[in-house]
C-alpha cells in the first residue's frame, strides 16, 4: 500500500465517523502501517489541507482524530446548525387545517361550512407556512378554489402520508348558498386534536459533533 492509498483511506473513514476515531482503531483496520508512519500519514493530510485552503481539518481530540471544520468559519456553521423557531400556529389555524386535512381538496365554504366561522385569516396562515395549497379549482357557481395539504404539512407533523392520520369521519357538507347560510357542526376541537404534535428537529451526530468540536 502506497502513501496515497493510505492517505485517501484514513481521509475516508475520518469523514465517516461523526466521533472521534481511536488511534488504535486506526492502527487496526490498517495493520500495514507502523504508528509512526500511521502519526505521520495524518500529518501529511493536514499539511495538504491547509495549503489548499480547505475549510476543515484532522483535530487530535478526545483520544482520537476527528476531521472537524476551521474555527474561523464558526459563525456561518453556527448559523446554519440552527433551527429558527417556528411561528405558532392558533387553533383556528389548526382546526382548519385538520377539516383541510382530512376533506381535501375542499373549497373555503366548506371547510367554512363545518366550521361556522370565516377562515379566512386562517387560510392565509396555512398558505404562508406551507401546510397548504390551492390544488384547483372546483366545477361549481363562481369556481372557487380547492385547498389540499402539503409534503411540509407531512414533513412538520411526521406522518409518512395522510394514510397515517387517524381514520375520523366527518359529516357531509353542502357549500353555502345566499338563501342557506351555512351551520356549524359539531364542535371541531376535537378534529385538530387528532394532528399528530410536531416532532423536534434534530442534528444528526455528525453535525453535532462538527458543530461542538471546532465548527
Amino acid at each position: 500500500m502506497d502513501d496515497t492509498q493510505a492517505k485517501r483511506i484514513l481521509e475516508g473513514l475520518l469523514f465517516v465517523f461523526g466521533q472521534p476515531l481511536a488511534f488504535k482503531r486506526l492502527a487496526e483496520i490498517l495493520p500495514d502501517l507502523e504508528p509512526l508512519k500511521l502519526r505521520a500519514l495524518l500529518q501529511t493530510l493536514n499539511g495538504e489541507y491547509a495549503a489548499s485552503g480547505r475549510a476543515f481539518q484532522i483535530l487530535e481530540v478526545a483520544g482520537g482524530y476527528q476531521i472537524v471544520t476551521d474555527q474561523a468559519l464558526a459563525p456561518w456553521i453556527t448559523h446554519a446548525l440552527q433551527s429558527p423557531k417556528p411561528d405558532a400556529v392558533s387553533a383556528a389555524a389548526l382546526e382548519t387545517l385538520a377539516i383541510i386535512a382530512y376533506r381535501q381538496p375542499v373549497t373555503k365554504a366548506e371547510v367554512e361550512a363545518i366550521r361556522g366561522v370565516d377562515v379566512t385569516a386562517s387560510l392565509e396562515t396555512l398558505l404562508e407556512r406551507r401546510f397548504v395549497r390551492i390544488a384547483g379549482r372546483k366545477e361549481s357557481p363562481g369556481r372557487p378554489f380547492l385547498y389540499a395539504t402539503t409534503m411540509e404539512f407531512l414533513r412538520h407533523f411526521g406522518l409518512k402520508s395522510l394514510e397515517a392520520l387517524p381514520s375520523l369521519h366527518l359529516p357531509a357538507v353542502k357549500e353555502p348558498t345566499a338563501d342557506l347560510p351555512a351551520a356549524p357542526a359539531a364542535a371541531s376541537e376535537p378534529v385538530a386534536a387528532l394532528l399528530p404534535a410536531a416532532p423536534e428537529s434534530q442534528m444528526s451526530s455528525a453535525a453535532q459533533a462538527g458543530a461542538s468540536d471546532g465548527s
